[in-house]
C-alpha cells in the first residue's frame, strides 16, 4: 500500500497560543512586582515570597506546554490550575485583611492565564468548566462575594468562553478550507489528466466507433462498444472523485490540519471507503451516474457490498428490461446513512413475478440485492409498476452490522 501524506498548517488559533505564553510571563512578573510593592501591608510575606517563587519557576518551565494545543495536555491543565487556585486560597494567610479589604489576590491576572488555556484546548465548554472553580476559589477566599469580586469573576468567566467559542469557530473554518482546498487541487489533477486522455485515448476511441460505424458487420459491434467505453471513460474523468480530507476532531491537534491520500487496492485503514469511487465504473452510455460532490463513506466491506448490490440491480435492469434500456443511479449520503436507487425505463415487473422466480431458484433480488443489505443492516425496496419501469431503493446505515455468513452472489 503506497501512502503519501501531506501536513497542511492553517493556524488562526497559533497566534492565540503564542500570545497566551507572553501573557503569562508578563501576568507573572506583574504578580511579583505587585507583591513586592505592597509587602509592608503583608502580614506573612514569607508565604507570598514562598507562592510567588513557584509561581515564577512554574510559568517558565511550562512555557513550552502553552506553546500548541498538542503539548497543552490535560495533566498539564489540571496541574496549572492546582496552582491558581493555591495562590488565590493562600492570599488570606499572607494578608490578613485581604477578606475585608478588595483587593489583588497572589496570583492576580495571572489566573486568567490559566483559564485561558483551557479555552484554547477544549473550546468555551472547557472555559466554563476552570472559570467556575476561579469563581469559586475567590468566593471562599473574599469570605463572602462584593461587587468588585462579582465583577471580576464575570469578567473573566465571559472572556474566557467567548474565546473558546471563537477558537471552536476557527477550527471549524479550518476544516473546512482544508476541504476546499483538497478538491482544488484534485479538480486541478483531473483537468489535467483529463486533457491527456482526450488527446489520447478518447480519441483512438472516437475514430474505432465511427469507423466501426462506417464498415458495419461485426465491426460495428467493436464501434459501438468503443462508444460505450468513450463514455464511461468520460464520466469517470469528470465525475469529480476527490480523496476525502482526514482532519482530527481531537482538540489535541489544534489547527494542524492532516491530509492523507491512500493508493491501496483492497486495504481498509479504517477511515472508510468513498462507494464513488466503486460505482463510476457503473455508468456508461446507457446508465447514468448522479453522486453528491462529497465523499460518501462507508466502511470497507459494507461499500464493496453495496456497489455489488448495485451491480446485481444493473444486472436484472439488462437480462429482464433489454439492451436498449436506460438506467439512472442516483447516490445520496445523509447524515446517519446512504441511499442508492437504481431505476430504469424498462417494462416493469409483472405482479407476482418476484415470488415466482424465487420459487423456481432464481434468487436474484433475493440473495444479491435484498440479502446482500439484510446482512449489512440495511433494507432493499423494489418498486414496479407494469409499463413504466422499476425502481429499486438501497439504504445502508452509516455504520451497518456485517453478519458472519455473507449473503451468496448467484443471480
Amino acid at each position: 500500500m503506497a501512502r503519501r501524506e501531506r501536513v497542511v498548517r492553517m493556524s488562526v488559533e497559533q497566534p492565540l497560543w503564542r500570545a497566551l505564553s507572553a501573557y503569562r510571563v508578563l501576568t507573572m512578573v506583574y504578580a511579583v512586582l505587585l507583591a513586592a510593592f505592597g509587602r509592608e501591608t503583608l502580614e506573612r510575606p514569607w508565604v507570598a515570597v514562598a507562592f510567588l517563587a513557584l509561581l515564577a519557576v512554574w510559568t517558565l518551565a511550562t512555557l513550552p506546554k502553552v506553546a500548541s494545543a498538542a503539548s497543552c495536555t490535560r495533566r498539564f491543565l489540571g496541574a496549572d490550575l492546582v496552582v491558581a487556585l493555591a495562590g488565590i486560597l493562600l492570599t488570606p494567610l499572607a494578608d490578613f485583611q485581604a477578606q475585608t479589604v478588595d483587593g489583588p489576590t497572589l496570583p492576580s491576572i495571572w489566573t486568567a492565564g490559566s483559564v485561558l488555556a483551557f479555552a484554547l484546548k477544549g473550546g468555551w465548554r472547557w472555559a466554563a468548566f476552570a472559570s467556575t472553580f476561579v469563581a469559586v476559589a475567590n468566593i471562599v477566599e473574599r469570605g463572602e462575594p462584593s461587587w468588585d469580586t462579582f465583577h471580576n469573576v464575570l469578567l473573566v468567566w465571559v472572556a474566557s468562553i467567548a474565546i473558546g467559542y471563537v477558537v471552536e469557530v476557527a477550527r471549524a473554518s479550518e476544516r473546512t478550507l482544508a476541504r476546499a482546498l483538497e478538491i482544488e487541487a484534485a479538480t486541478r489533477e483531473r483537468e489535467r489528466l483529463a486533457r491527456d486522455i482526450h488527446d489520447s485515448v478518447l480519441q483512438v476511441l472516437a475514430m474505432v466507433q465511427r469507423r466501426g460505424t462506417a464498415i458495419g458487420g461485426e465491426a460495428a459491434e467493436l464501434g459501438r462498444m468503443a462508444g460505450e467505453q468513450e463514455v464511461a471513460l468520460r464520466t469517470l474523468v469528470s465525475s469529480g472523485l476527490a480523496p476525502p480530507t482526514r482532519v482530527s476532531e481531537d482538540a489535541a491537534d489544534g489547527a494542524v490540519v492532516r491530509a492523507v491520500e491512500v493508493a491501496e487496492d483492497s486495504a481498509d485503514d479504517g477511515a472508510g471507503r468513498d462507494l464513488r469511487a466503486l460505482l463510476a465504473p457503473y455508468a456508461g452510455s446507457r446508465t447514468s451516474l448522479a453522486e453528491p460532490g462529497a465523499p460518501v463513506l462507508l466502511p470497507e466491506a459494507a461499500a464493496r457490498e453495496l456497489a455489488a448490490a448495485v451491480g446485481a440491480a444493473l444486472d436484472n435492469v439488462r437480462v429482464h428490461a433489454g439492451a436498449g434500456a436506460q438506467a439512472w443511479i442516483l447516490v445520496e449520503g445523509e447524515p446517519d446513512e446512504v441511499i442508492v436507487t437504481v431505476r430504469d425505463d424498462g417494462p416493469g415487473i409483472p405482479e407476482g413475478r418476484l415470488a415466482e422466480a424465487e420459487g423456481q431458484g432464481r434468487l436474484g433480488v433475493a440473495l444479491s440485492i435484498r440479502g446482500r443489505l439484510r446482512d449489512l443492516g440495511g433494507t432493499a425496496e423494489l418498486i414496479s409498476v407494469p409499463g413504466q419501469g422499476t425502481e429499486v431503493e438501497l439504504k445502508v446505515p452509516r455504520a451497518p452490522r456485517v453478519s458472519r455468513g455473507k449473503a451468496g452472489s448467484a443471480r
